[in-house]
Order: structure tokens, then sequence, then C-alpha cells
């Protein structure tokens, strides 16, 4: 049970640690929300509860194809923003782009690779 709880905690310290920065320094807090800390957090967690590394060298693989429709999001978002839509829906239109774009990925991965 600690060991989830020791996930929780680190996991959300690190969302409000960028989160916190943003408000000083939006370069910083970009820098650190651009690392894949999740995907890396995300492989320590699954290698300390398996040690299977095929299959964290595979959720590797395939978190790099699917970072790419995630970029849809912060490509759209300013744009949105910028063309008067208001941060809600912007981010909405935003997000929803980004799924559709995960959506068409994942089909390209199936198809594809």
């Amino acid at each position: 049970m600690m060991y989830y709880v020791a996930k929780i905690a680190v996991s959300a310290l690190l969302i409000v640690a960028v989160s916190e920065a943003a408000k000083r320094y939006s370069l910083f807090a970009a820098l650190v929300a651009s690392l894949p800390i999740v995907s890396i957090l995300a492989m320590i967690w699954f290698f300390i509860e398996t040690s299977d590394l095929t299959r964290i060298a595979e959720l590797s693989y395939e978190i790099f194809w699917l970072v790419i429709p995630s970029l849809l999001l912060f490509l759209l978002l300013p744009l949105f923003i910028k063309w008067g839509m208001g941060f809600w829906c912007s981010l909405g239109a935003a997000i929803a782009a980004t799924i559709a774009g995960y959506f068409v990925m994942m089909h390209l991965m199936k198809t594809y690779l």
C-alpha cells in the first residue's frame, strides 16, 4: 500500500511543481512539462513491478508514435486562443482534435507497424 502512496505522491508533486513554476517562470515550467516525466515514471514503476524489459521497450516504442498526435494540443491551443475562442472553448477544441489525432495514429500503427 505504501508503494502506491509513494507513486501517487511523486506523480502529484511533479504536477504541482510545474503549475507553481508556471506562475513565475513560464519557460522553465514549459521545459519541465515537456520532459517525458510521466513516461519515465511509468517505465520505472513498470520495471520495479515486472522487470519485463521486452514490454518496457514496446511501451517506449508506442509512446514515441503517440507523441506525434499529442503535439496537436500544443499547436492548436494557442492558435484557437489567438483567434479569440476563449480559454475553455480553445482547450476543448484542442483536446478534441488531439483525441481525433490519437485515433488516426492508433489506426496507422495497427495498419503499418
